[in-house]
């Protein structure tokens, strides 16, 4: 995501590194730069004027810029204005001791509001430890409510299926009264849509949120739709009073002007972002982290929790003791493509690295280069699973007639079959000569550190070790 948006603007900042100090224009110049590369993201206009204003209005009035470089400064700066244009901080939902809590879920048709209702319920169950019930009140599209209940199937979440009620209020009213009786503590209203704001729409919602008074009104916006998103959430605010914003498909929004605008026109926050089709593909939306990835600084904090939500501690500490020990087999290297997978795309994994963190060796990757990887990981995948247990746990016994039988039960070349060997046999040694460089100092003992425990080996260990850095403990005398 924000793809374009960051190559522009890593450029710009980059131009600045080489200045001494910064000047009126220097500052004119980067501002300018940005400034067009933030329209061309398809940011709001007035939004990207007033950015550029405060930007320019906290530079020259700055006390501290004669203690960073220029680059250094202009970072800063668009940094910490960046986050407050997406609105500060990450906003949780906050519920109350009433059951249930309701929560409206509106927006037009076609931008992902069935679906996302059923990922948000998934994701409250898994991280705010609610009991939620869904239910469809939008009972003139064919087929909308049968919908959810797929979806609530799929997620392991109740739905409310209201049989023989075709009201919206009185559909309400029966979920909301079941909730009462069988103890469920959160009640999910998908609401229905248009193809366009109407006035029809519009009183229903008004009518529904007078009756059920929800905790929080979601607006789902398609980021993909740049700033008719942004014009849309802003009719709906105006006539409803929505709370929050959940914006999908922001894992193919390479420009991000939904996302960089939606909050200062309408001035609520996006609480959520859609990354993916699988049902766990919804994230809480962290400005600090989405602005740090922009402009090129990574996250990695997002990437240790998902590592440590999707990665068996014990798993990997049985990892490690096999590298060292030189028994990692080709099914410990299948089970981890797999690990691999569940963390996300291989390009979602490299935007949350910064972008100097190997010295600037690495190329930038491009989506190309990232589906490649992404390929020779799947045919890698086929190759083991069409091997034998003995195989895998030993390479030595693939001969050249196995090779061939490998191949054709993978659907590869013999050649791949070799390819694959000899990259697995490379990777095993240098993986355990990084690792028993860890006692040395140097590079190969931090990136042993960084690397294999702060994402394979994962986990409290690599959480706890970067707090420490960051508030060491004073020692008593």
């Amino acid at each position: 995501m924000f793809d374009a948006l960051s190559d522009k603007l890593q450029k710009v900042l980059k131009n600045l590194r080489g200045e001494s100090r910064l000047t009126q224009e220097h500052l004119e110049a980067a501002m300018r730069e940005i400034r067009i590369a933030l329209l061309e993201a398809d940011v709001n206009f007035k939004v990207v004027k007033d950015f550029i204003e405060r930007v320019k209005a906290k530079a020259l009035g700055q006390e501290v810029l004669h203690k960073l470089s220029p680059g250094q400064q202009i970072i800063k700066l668009v940094n910490d204005e960046m986050i407050e244009m997406l609105g500060g901080q990450s906003s949780r939902l906050l519920f109350t001791s009433k059951r249930p809590n309701s929560v409206m879920i509106v927006g037009l048709q076609g931008s992902g509001k069935t679906t996302s209702t059923g990922k948000l319920s998934k994701w409250l169950a898994a991280n705010q430890q609610r009991n939620p019930l869904l239910l469809s009140v939008d009972v003139y599209r064919p087929a909308a409510r049968n919908q959810l209940s797929v979806i609530g199937k799929a997620v392991g979440i109740p739905v409310f299926e209201g049989e023989g009620i075709n009201d919206p209020l009185e559909l309400c009213r029966a979920a909301r009264t079941y909730c009462e009786q069988v103890g469920f503590d959160t009640l999910l209203i998908d609401t229905a849509g248009r193809l366009q704001i109407d006035d029809a729409l519009m009183q229903e919602l008004e009518s529904i949120k007078a009756e059920m008074q929800p905790i929080e009104t979601l607006f789902v916006a398609d980021s993909m739709t740049g700033q008719d998103a942004v014009n849309s959430a802003k009719g709906f605010h105006e006539r409803i009073g929505i709370t929050g914003v959940i914006l999908t498909k922001m894992d193919g929004d390479t420009r991000g002007g939904a996302a960089l605008s939606i909050k200062e026109v309408t001035g609520q926050p996006i609480k959520f972002v859609g990354v993916g089709e699988k049902y766990d593909a919804l994230e809480p939306f962290y400005p600090d982290r989405i602005v740090s990835r922009i402009l090129g600084m990574g996250d990695v904090l997002s990437l240790i929790e998902k590592v440590q939500a999707e990665v068996d501690e014990e798993k990997a500490e049985e990892l490690e003791r096999k590298l060292m020990q030189n028994e990692f087999t080709l099914e410990d290297f299948r089970d981890q493509l797999g690990q691999m997978k569940k963390l996300g795309s291989i390009g979602s994994l490299l935007d949350m690295l910064p972008g100097d963190m190997f010295g600037g060796m690495m190329p930038k990757m491009t989506p190309e280069m990232t589906s490649q990887m992404e390929g020779e990981m799947k045919r890698t995948e086929a190759i083991i699973n069409s091997m034998t247990p003995a195989e895998r746990n030993d390479y030595r016994l693939i001969d050249n007639s196995r090779k061939m039988r490998i191949a054709n039960g993978s659907g590869t070349k013999a050649q791949d079959v070799t390819n694959m060997l000899k990259q697995y046999v490379e990777m095993r040694q240098m993986v355990r000569m990084m690792m028993g460089a860890d006692q040395e100092q140097g590079m190969l003992g931090g990136l042993k550190n960084k690397m294999m425990r702060g994402l394979t080996g994962v986990g409290k260990r690599a959480k706890k070790k970067q707090q420490k850095k960051i508030n060491p403990k004073k020692k008593r005398r």
